[in-house]
């Protein structure tokens, strides 16, 4: 008997052969929280309007996690990927600079 015979179950037939798929495992990437700090001189108003324009929360939630901000110190505005992180942080950061503001953003890996 040849080798395809013994493979095919028939004589002269083709020769088969199981083909598994392996799925790679695919990591979830690492998440970071965006935070404010808190500071004396940086307008409520301001902080809610930087809350609304880069974290798209609402009014009553900017202005929720304004007043954890003023009462704790730090509060957070997001958890994202790190480079949507990074990016958060530097568009917070020129926005306070540009409009003479001293506000704080930070990135942390939770």
């Amino acid at each position: 008997m040849s080798n395809d015979e013994n493979r095919s179950g028939a004589p002269g037939g083709p020769a088969t052969s199981v083909i598994a798929k392996v799925k790679p495992k695919t990591k979830r990437p690492n998440l970071y929280r965006v935070l404010i700090l808190n500071d004396d001189y940086t307008p409520m108003e301001f902080v809610v309007h930087v809350l609304e324009k880069f974290f798209q929360k609402d009014v009553e939630a900017a202005t929720k996690i304004m007043l954890h901000v003023h009462h704790h110190g730090i509060g957070e505005c997001g958890v994202f990927t790190y480079e949507i992180a990074e990016t958060k942080v530097t568009q917070v950061m020129d926005f306070a600079r540009k409009h003479q503001h001293p506000l704080q953003c930070v990135m942390e890996k939770k």
